[in-house]
């Protein structure tokens, strides 16, 4: 089931794309050093079909340069949606959005024809497998150096953004 998704869609379709931004960031900064380009992955994600839904999640960590970032993605076709990161007693820090994204999936699968997860995290694998079941397409974009082989097993069509790094990675 494993393909790169290029050639296999259909302009009819309805999509929705919702991209796990951290586990992009951290992904390609470990794997590569860089940065991601993430209006080029919203290119890839839809292809010609029409696009319906596009939510960033992100974590808001206080920085500098993130307020830039979130209007970025804002410009480049994203509903940004951002949480604050938790800072416990002792200095552990957590940010993620796996529930909220699941959740907003689950809302908007009955108003699409394909979810698009930009996220390698094999927490979501069960989600992917819920959405197929209610008759959605379920695709997965991801660097499959970092991504779980559950997600990647279970999603119907998953592209591997280590093999177009050259166009989905900024210095």
């Amino acid at each position: 089931m494993q393909q790169n998704m290029v050639g296999n869609k259909n302009s009819a379709q309805r999509v929705g794309v919702f991209v796990d931004v951290q586990n992009m960031y951290y992904s390609a900064k470990n794997l590569y050093k860089k940065k991601v380009n993430f209006g080029e992955i919203l290119k890839r994600a839809i292809g010609d079909r029409s696009l319906i839904k596009a939510t960033a999640y992100v974590i808001k960590a206080d920085v500098e340069p993130e307020a830039n970032f979130f209007e970025a993605l804002h410009h480049q076709g994203y509903d940004v949606k951002a949480k604050d990161l938790q800072v416990f007693f002792g200095g552990a820090k957590k940010g993620d959005w796996d529930v909220g994204i699941a959740m907003d999936v689950m809302r908007a699968a009955g108003k699409l024809d394909v979810i698009v997860l930009v996220s390698g995290d094999g927490d979501f694998k069960d989600l992917i497998e819920h959405v197929k079941s209610l008759g959605c397409r379920a695709e997965v974009i991801a660097f499959k150096k970092t991504a779980s082989s559950r997600l990647i097993e279970e999603a119907e069509g998953f592209t591997d953004l280590d093999s177009i790094k050259e166009k989905i990675l900024i210095s």
